[in-house]
């Protein structure tokens, strides 16, 4: 089984990130989809990011109508500060049975060369690309390389600052959120000072 790990705070995670996770598993060769959540880094200081537990349940209900994207929290019990290597290394320990590929946007291929131990990353695991406007070039050992994957997945600009932001402000950011996202986020109070 061929498993596609996304990476992200998800605080909140939103449509953009389901649209996404959605569009790789049904037009690539991955048979699932892994919503990893980023713990809390405890050397940053960042007022604005839920505690762990809260994000993660924010994933478990984003993407409980998605039979093939689960929500994963096994970055919760690695040491911090974690780097992706650690986890591809410790995740496909526990699960040897599984393939495990890197899911990013193209603004993180663009800086993967200053990533920790990426060429270990690239020997050990292919990465699946979505697209993103940004600026710069990709490194030209990036290109057209065979373990690199661009999957024409929709350009999303939506982010969780722009929602937190949304809600702080009392704007109506329902259609940016699934449903038992939105409801939780309202019952629980979130970002709303």
């Amino acid at each position: 089984m061929k498993i596609g790990l996304y990476f992200g705070t998800f605080n909140p995670i939103h449509v953009g990130h389901l649209i996404i996770a959605n569009h790789m598993v049904e037009h690539s060769d991955l048979d699932e989809i892994w919503m990893v959540v980023t713990p809390h880094n405890p050397f940053k200081k960042k007022n604005s990011l839920l505690d762990n537990n809260h994000r993660f349940e924010l994933v478990y209900r984003a993407t409980e109508g998605y039979p093939k994207i689960k929500p994963s929290d096994i970055e919760f019990k690695l040491p911090q500060p974690n780097y992706t290597v650690y986890t591809l290394a410790h995740i496909s320990e526990v699960f040897p049975n599984k393939e495990f590929c890197l899911i990013m946007g193209e603004d993180n291929l663009k800086s993967f060369h200053k990533w920790k131990n990426y060429e270990s990353i690239l020997e050990h695991h292919h990465i699946y690309v979505y697209p993103r406007i940004t600026e710069g070039d990709i490194e030209h050992q990036f290109k057209n390389h065979p373990k690199i994957h661009k999957v024409d997945a929709p350009i999303v600009q939506i982010s969780s600052t722009m929602i937190r932001n949304g809600i702080k402000e009392n704007k109506n950011i329902k259609p940016l959120l699934s449903k038992k996202v939105w409801e939780y986020l309202d019952e629980m109070n979130f970002y709303k000072k």
